[in-house]
């Protein structure tokens, strides 16, 4: 596995992994529906993955690899920690469209 992510060079992980993030990003930004929301919270959580192992595989140091494995707990918990919030939203709104949110404040 090693010498296969050495062929490929560095530069192109970190495109790939910048334009995973940037999608990411634009999702959060620009998309009302909540499902949608954490989804592309994942996908950047997973575009740093990418690159904390890309590097980690390039310095032969499995340091990166260890914190990829605390990230997806982190991410694990997250999910089930957002899709009950979301449960509850639709629950309480019909919804899961984040402008109607304001209704549950009191």
């Amino acid at each position: 596995m090693d010498s296969i992510i050495r062929v490929i060079p560095l530069n192109y992980y970190i495109f790939l992994s910048a334009a995973i993030f940037c999608i990411g990003v634009l999702g959060v930004l620009l998309r009302r529906n909540a499902i949608i929301i954490f989804m592309s919270v994942e996908l950047m959580l997973n575009s740093v993955n990418l690159l904390l192992s890309a590097f980690s595989a390039y310095r032969s140091d499995p340091s990166g690899q260890v914190f990829v494995f605390f990230i997806m707990a982190v991410a694990a918990a997250e999910v089930a920690v957002g899709l009950a919030i979301i449960v509850m939203i639709y629950r309480n709104t019909n919804s899961v469209d984040v402008n109607l949110l304001d209704k549950l404040r009191g």
